[in-house]
């Protein structure tokens, strides 16, 4: 058999992407179907299951590792291409080159969308088995617990990430190790440590995707980060639309308990840790910190004004600390390889690696790890390809609703807390989302309101009437009914807003409005002034015609139209009642030719 080939005591493993975004693409259908066909050819070669490589556009993922020719993945793997990989290079020995999306000895697309990372974060993402504590501890895991435990003090622990210059991911981007020192500090007991695993950015998923692929490196950051804070409780407070990443954690777990990395005496230290895991129903307000808390001591999740501040007065009035996935992620690595190693990737004030979710008009979209000061033009285009559509590359709106829109001739803004933050926009959690010219700026705003104004939990009157006031009219921009002084009012509202608010929701919810009149004030106007909307989208603005000397009369947009808008006769041009129209698009879908156009 194959494997006997392994004359270096290494061993063929096919290992197939089944997180969310694996799954979704058909990777269960592809791991049962390998399993099956590697048996009935008698080949004794092991599958295993991984999470997320980062490369979700290339989905299904499959890993072929072999002595002869290393790590090989194919991308867009089907159950019809499984035959060939098997025959050509598991039995023949030769990849197949025009399937492969990464690999060593070959140039890729892969390579371009890796060349620029650094795996910190996502160091065993898409290379471990999420559910087995034995893959984390082959690759190195538990074994920066080991060192704190039993050569570092919690002080020593403090100050070493510290001096990293680990700054907190959830968006606000604290000092890690000084937020830890004021829980150590704090007086009262028991303490709490409570990992933020509520992401509710539209369009982010950088911390479901590590809970799903490493749940271990999470597990161990709050192991570490409770042992400096002096925590004997810890919470991870994860949203129940996680299902995969809440079950993974679960495992995770147990597993960590059974091997005596959590629970009482922990590797026979005098440390004990009792770690829980709390869903949240998702509220995107439950993301802040002392909504979270009240979440988690069972009341309705709203902010309360601080201070006290939870490192005083935190979960049921004890000193509570709260990181979220990412920051807690890093520090086994910060750990084991020190402050220094660390402290080499980003810019001055902003440390070491940052997460993003590329989403949106990308080519190449997914998770993507790079270090602190990499432009915004060198993740869209080249981590990401440019843009899906092939249209020009217009905005990209970070940080989520929280966040802003950074237009195209800004995008060779550094990637760092303060340069982010000049352009009116926030780091955030990390949400990416990249913008062509197909794409109304107005509509945008509008979205990001809607999707805050519902979120809202009613406790500011600001926040809860400001935000739907300003809705309201940008919903009559959208319309056509927009008047003079809109533009004004609207950034009134929103100064209101961001002044009278209690918590971050409120604070920063006018982002994506004021930098979009910031940044594109001409599309504002042209929807108020001349009825129009620039990128064509907003349906009360604009209208569809048919060209006659395009149409060949074929009345094929006629049997795709829903509401019989479109008439006319076989063989001649046909026309569109625009009263009666409403601007769905499919005829412009259904037309071969082009012979259908936007006004």
């Amino acid at each position: 058999m194959l494997p006997q080939r392994d004359k270096e005591n290494r061993k063929w493993v096919i290992r197939v992407g089944l997180a969310s975004c694996g799954i979704a693409a058909g990777g269960l259908r592809i791991y049962d179907a390998l399993k099956t066909k590697l048996q009935e050819k008698d080949l004794a070669i092991e599958v295993k299951q991984t999470g997320c490589m980062g490369m979700c556009y290339n989905e299904v993922l499959v890993e072929v590792s072999s002595p002869e020719h290393g790590r090989v993945f194919y991308g867009k793997v089907t159950p019809d291409r499984l035959d060939r990989i098997i025959e050509e290079h598991i039995i023949g020995g030769q990849p197949v080159t025009e399937w492969i999306v990464l690999a060593d000895w070959m140039k890729t697309e892969g390579s371009d969308f890796l060349a620029k990372q650094v795996r910190i974060v996502l160091r065993n993402c898409g290379t471990i088995d999420p559910e087995s504590i034995d893959d984390y501890l082959a690759a190195g895991g538990y074994e920066a617990l080991r060192k704190v435990l039993f050569n570092m003090s919690p002080q020593e622990v403090i100050d070493e990430v510290t001096r990293s210059g680990l700054r907190g991911r959830g968006g606000a981007g604290f000092p890690t190790g000084v937020k830890w020192s004021f829980a150590k500090k704090a007086s009262g007991n028991p303490k709490y440590l409570i990992c933020n695993a509520d992401e509710g950015d539209p369009g982010a998923f950088m911390d479901r995707s590590v809970l799903e692929s490493d749940p271990h490196s999470v597990i161990e950051g709050i192991l570490i980060a409770a042992y400096a804070i002096g925590a004997s409780e810890a919470y991870i407070y994860v949203r129940a639309e996680y299902p995969l990443a809440v079950r993974r954690l679960k495992i995770a777990l147990a597993q960590a308990k059974e091997k005596g990395f959590i629970g009482e005496d922990i590797l026979g230290c005098k440390f004990s840790l009792d770690t829980k895991i709390r869903l949240g129903a998702g509220a995107f307000v439950c993301g802040e910190e002392t909504a979270l808390i009240m979440s988690i001591e069972g009341h309705r999740g709203m902010p309360r004004p601080r201070p006290p501040f939870p490192a005083q007065s935190g979960l049921w009035g004890k000193p509570t600390n709260i990181n979220n996935v990412e920051t807690l992620a890093n520090v086994p690595w910060i750990i084991l390889n020190g402050a220094d190693a660390y402290s080499v990737y980003g810019t001055e004030k902003s440390k070491g690696t940052k997460l993003f979710a590329l989403a949106g008009k990308v080519a190449h979209g997914g998770l993507v790890e790079v270090p602190m000061g990499i432009t915004l033009k060198e993740i869209v285009f080249d981590i990401g390809g440019g843009t899906s559509s092939g249209q020009k590359f217009k905005a990209i709106q970070i940080g989520g609703p929280s966040g802003g829109c950074i237009p195209a001739r800004l995008a060779d803004t550094p990637v760092d807390y303060e340069s982010v933050t000049n352009t009116g926009a926030i780091m955030g959690s990390g949400g990416m989302l990249v913008i062509d010219e197909s794409t109304c700026m107005v509509d945008v705003a509008k979205f990001f309101m809607n999707f805050i104004q519902d979120e809202s939990c009613g406790k500011c009157t600001f926040c809860r009437i400001g935000t739907l006031r300003m809705l309201e009219i940008l919903q009559r921009i959208t319309d056509g009914q927009g008047k003079e002084g809109d533009i004004e009012l609207l950034k009134e509202l929103a100064e209101k807003v961001k002044e009278a608010s209690l918590c971050g929701l409120g604070q920063t919810a006018p982002n994506p409005v004021l930098t979009t009149i910031r940044y594109f004030r001409d599309e504002y106007e042209a929807h108020i002034y001349e009825k129009r909307c620039p990128a064509k989208k907003c349906r009360s603005l604009i209208r569809y015609e048919i060209i006659p000397e395009k149409c060949p009369g074929c009345g094929l947009c006629a049997k795709y139209c829903p509401v019989e808008a479109i008439s006319g006769e076989r063989k001649k041009p046909y026309v569109i009642d625009s009263e009666k129209c409403i601007r769905c698009g499919l005829c412009v879908s259904a037309c071969r030719l082009d012979a259908i156009v936007v006004e």
